[in-house]
């Protein structure tokens, strides 16, 4: 049996978490953040905590399915917590973690970039689609 250096384990540790390697578990870390009910979810728990009508209510368009599959996958990774208080009717919060937090930052730029950018790549996409139209 061979011998394994220490430079050759930090090697296979660090191929071990390469998004560009097709069997990399950030692969479907990569997938679920990408998602855009994810996004707008993470943006509107900025904030603090809110309850479901409330999130239901800030993302315009999602649906009763969408919304709560997106929040059973975001509390199973970790990135939100969901607190049921005994009432009635029973109330249920839903905000961020810590980790869920960390990613803010990031989720608020892409959001922020989006909007400020959005006229010119509608432009680009209307260019694109003239210009697909008019070639051969």
């Amino acid at each position: 049996m061979a011998t394994v250096t220490a430079a050759e384990r930090r090697a296979e540790a660090k191929r071990a978490y390469d998004a560009y390697v097709a069997a990399c578990p950030s692969r479907k870390l990569l997938d679920t953040l990408s998602d855009k009910w994810v996004s707008l979810v993470l943006n509107a728990l900025a904030d603090g905590s809110k309850r479901y009508s409330d999130l239901a209510r800030t993302i315009a368009g999602v649906s009763q399915k969408m919304l709560t599959q997106t929040l059973r996958g975001l509390e199973r990774d970790g990135l939100v917590t969901r607190t049921v208080t005994a009432a009635v009717p029973v109330r249920v919060d839903y905000r961020l973690t810590p980790l869920g937090e960390s990613l803010l930052p990031l989720m608020a730029a892409i959001k922020q970039w989006a909007e400020s950018h959005i006229e010119d790549v509608e432009a680009a996409r209307l260019r694109y689609d003239a210009d697909s139209e008019n070639s051969p």
